[in-house]
C-alpha cells in the first residue's frame, strides 16, 4: 500500500509517499481503506513539529481523520464487518500512522459505522471538527452531557468564526439541538457560508458593531460562545448572558477582563478534543454519528463548508493549503470510493 510519510519535522515538502506493507487487524482492530484523508491545522502542526505533545517521534503518517471502508476486522471486533462506511477520529494521536495513507488500522472505538448514503465528504470532516465543537457546546454546568434534538431548546449560541471547519460542525450541531445560532465572520464570502451553515443571524464584525448587533438579536444575550480567537474575550464578556459559558478551543496567550466576568458569573472553558474524557469523547461520538445519520449533518458549499480535494499525489499541497488559511475543508483523495 502506499502511505504519506514524514522522517523529520518540517515543512510539507518533508511529505513523501512510499511503499508499505499492508497491516493486519488484530483483536479487537480494525482496517479500514481510506478513501478520503482530511487535513486539520492540528496535523500540519504536527508534521511541522509545532503541534500538541503525544510521546511519539517520526517516522508518521500524519492527519487525524478520515473516511473509507471496512477492510478486514480482528478477533472479537463486533458491529463492523467488511464493506461497512466509516470514518474515524484521533488515528494519528499518540500513534504512528494517521489516515493519510491506503489503508489505517484503528481501535474497534475509534471506527463509526455511517450509512451508506452519507457522503465519504461528511465523514472525513467529523473528527477533530465535529467532536470540538461537541464539547465546546455541552461545557455548561447546566447544560447536556450529549446533544441530541432539543437539549439546546431556549438557549442562544454564539460561534465565533462560523466559516470555519468548527465553527461550521458547531452551528449545524447546535441547530439540530434547538439553539438560536449567531456567528460572526470576516467577509461577505465567509457570511454567505455561515448562513449556508444555518446560522439564524450573521454578523461581519469588520462591517458594523458587533456587540450592538448582538445585543439587537438576542435580549439576554448567547448562553454558550464558542471561541476561535482569545482578542475576542473582551466582546464576548460584553454580551454573554448571566451564568454563560465561553468554550475556547484554540492556543494563545489570554488576558481575562476578570471583572466582568465576575459579575455575570461567567465561566470560561478550555478544550482539546484529544484528552477529554472517555465519557466526553464517547457522548460527542454518539451525538455526531447521530446527527450525521439522519441527515442532520451536511458539508459543501450549500453547507456552509467547500471540499477542497487534492489528489493523493500533491499531499504535501493539501497540507500547504491549509497552513495558508484555505476557506474550507482540505481532503486528499487516497483511494477510489
Amino acid at each position: 500500500m502506499r502511505a504519506a510519510v514524514f522522517t523529520e519535522p518540517g515543512p510539507a515538502s518533508v511529505l513523501e509517499i512510499v511503499e508499505r506493507d499492508l497491516p493486519p487487524a488484530g483483536p479487537g482492530e480494525v482496517r479500514v481503506r481510506i478513501v478520503l484523508s482530511a487535513v486539520n491545522p492540528t496535523d500540519t502542526g504536527t508534521r511541522s513539529g509545532r503541534g500538541v505533545p503525544d510521546g511519539i517521534s517520526p517516522p508518521r503518517v500524519p492527519n487525524q481523520d478520515g473516511a473509507g471502508v471496512v477492510d478486514a476486522v480482528g478477533d472479537g471486533v463486533h458491529g463492523l464487518e467488511p464493506g461497512d462506511h466509516v470514518w474515524v477520529w484521533d488515528a494519528s494521536y499518540a500513534r504512528e500512522n494517521g489516515t493519510a495513507q491506503e489503508y489505517v488500522v484503528l481501535p474497534i472505538r475509534q471506527v463509526v459505522r455511517m450509512n451508506d448514503d452519507v457522503p465519504f465528504e461528511v465523514g472525513a470532516d467529523l473528527g477533530i471538527p465535529a467532536l470540538t465543537a461537541h464539547r465546546c457546546l455541552t461545557l455548561a454546568s447546566d447544560g447536556p452531557d450529549r446533544l441530541a434534538p432539543g437539549t439546546l431548546e431556549g438557549r442562544t449560541v454564539l460561534v465565533a468564526g462560523g466559516a470555519g471547519a468548527v465553527g461550521n460542525a458547531a452551528i449545524q450541531l447546535a441547530k439540530w439541538a434547538g439553539a438560536t445560532v449567531l456567528t460572526t465572520v470576516s467577509s461577505k464570502e465567509k457570511a454567505g457560508l455561515a448562513t449556508a451553515a444555518g446560522a439564524d443571524a450573521v454578523i461581519n464584525y469588520r462591517d458594523e458593531d458587533a456587540a450592538a448587533r448582538i445585543r439587537e438579536l438576542s435580549e439576554t444575550g448567547p448562553h454558550i460562545v464558542v471561541e476561535v480567537n482569545t482578542d475576542n474575550l473582551a466582546l464576548d464578556l460584553d454580551v454573554i448572558a448571566p451564568n454563560g459559558n465561553i468554550a475556547i478551543y484554540v492556543a494563545g496567550k489570554v488576558a481575562i477582563p476578570s471583572f466582568k466576568a465576575m459579575l455575570k458569573n461567567v465561566s470560561l472553558d478550555f478544550v482539546l478534543t484529544y484528552t477529554t474524557s472517555a465519557e466526553e469523547k464517547d457522548n460527542a461520538v454518539a451525538a455526531v454519528a447521530e446527527a450525521v445519520n439522519t441527515g442532520a449533518f451536511r458539508v459543501g458549499e450549500d453547507a456552509g463548508l467547500p471540499i477542497l480535494r487534492y489528489p493523493f499525489e500533491r499531499v504535501s499541497e493539501a497540507h500547504e493549503a491549509v497552513e495558508q488559511n484555505a476557506v474550507g475543508k482540505v481532503v486528499i483523495e487516497v483511494t477510489a470510493p
